[in-house]
């Protein structure tokens, strides 16, 4: 039996959809120790997941707790993590030559999370046959935040729309109105500089979203949509939108807040442009305009929270959600800088 196979028969792992299952392989490292080695200490409180996919593991506590445990890779006991329990209960050594799966904790509870929240409602929504979508789009990490109750009600409230290729779904300096999940086909995103050029910014596919930044900003929008194959897409109306996602993903601060979660070590961006940033910005804040966002938020600092902030809030509320969705903890100021005043 091969490791990819005695991982799909593990506790909870075989409980994961099949798609979640491949994100989970993803992230999954198996190593081939020797035996003597030590996996983990009594103690130790790492964010890792071991299970044993062959050889055997002895499982020991300090002197006068239990006595020691052998595992055996193919036994019901090896289906289930070892010393799962933080801080470690027990010491984790090779008996002998021995293959483990070592998984981020975090990573896998998170699959889980989405699995059981959600697996009932995708199944009665669509059928079986098509989920993909909404699996690729529950990779999101903005919706780690949400509340289970509210991805239910998004699907629910979500309905579909039949695109064909070359179809603009939306334009450049039209309103928003409505917030869209490509659920098959392809897509291109255009914009139209102010000298009248059309420039290629984008191609999305199934599962990726796009039409959120006018729902957030109030603003018109700023780009073009075009199919560019035939294709279904999933729109989600604005007060939905609102109601169910901008609410719980933008988390807004005061100025009092921002201060306090400065001081504890948190950054500040600046996503107004550069010629605002250079007449007048809060000490110490880093620019990046709103426009750039996408292209260097792989720059930015994955372990460090993050306080976003522009002249009124609109721009910091696109700021706020788009780095959520990339896992970032961060907060919008709320009201801006037009709520603190010049002197900040």
């Amino acid at each position: 039996m091969s490791d990819l196979d005695v991982l799909k028969t593990l506790i909870p792992i075989s409980a994961l959809a099949p798609d979640n299952f491949r994100q989970l392989v993803a992230q999954t490292k198996i190593e081939h120790l020797p035996a003597g080695r030590i996996l983990f200490r009594q103690g130790d409180n790492d964010g890792y997941t071991y299970y044993l996919l062959a050889g055997e593991v002895v499982l020991t506590a300090a002197e006068g707790e239990d006595e020691a445990r052998v595992v055996a890779a193919g036994t019901d006991k090896a289906r289930y993590a070892l010393a799962q329990l933080k801080p470690r209960q027990f010491t984790g050594v090779a008996q002998t030559d021995v293959a483990v799966a070592r998984m981020n904790s975090a990573g896998l509870d998170r699959l889980l999370t989405v699995d059981q929240a959600t697996g009932c409602e995708v199944t009665e929504f669509n059928g079986a046959e098509d989920t993909e979508w909404m699996w690729r789009m529950l990779t999101n990490k903005a919706f780690n935040i949400l509340p289970p109750a509210n991805i239910n009600a998004m699907f629910a409230r979500m309905e579909p729309v039949v695109a064909q290729a070359g179809q603009a779904v939306l334009r450049q300096g039209d309103p928003g109105d409505y917030y869209y999940v490509i659920r098959s086909g392809r897509a291109t995103v255009t914009r139209k500089s102010d000298t009248g050029k059309v420039g290629l910014l984008n191609e999305i596919g199934e599962g990726e979203a796009f039409g959120e930044e006018a729902l957030l900003s109030g603003a018109p929008r700023n780009a073009t949509v075009i199919m560019k194959t035939d294709g279904v897409l999933m729109r989600l109306a604005k007060k939905d939108f609102d109601d169910l996602l901008k609410a719980p993903v933008v988390k807004w601060v005061n100025f009092t807040e921002a201060k306090a979660l400065a001081q504890a070590g948190a950054g500040l961006i600046d996503v107004r442009l550069e010629d605002e940033h250079r007449a007048g910005a809060i000490k110490g804040s880093l620019n990046i305009p709103l426009y750039l966002l996408r292209l260097k938020a792989a720059n930015l600092d994955p372990q460090r929270s993050y306080i976003i902030y522009c002249q009124t809030g609109s721009r910091s509320a696109v700021a706020a959600f788009l780095l959520s969705q990339r896992g970032f903890d961060v907060c919008a100021l709320e009201g801006g800088l037009n709520a603190i005043g010049h002197g900040a």
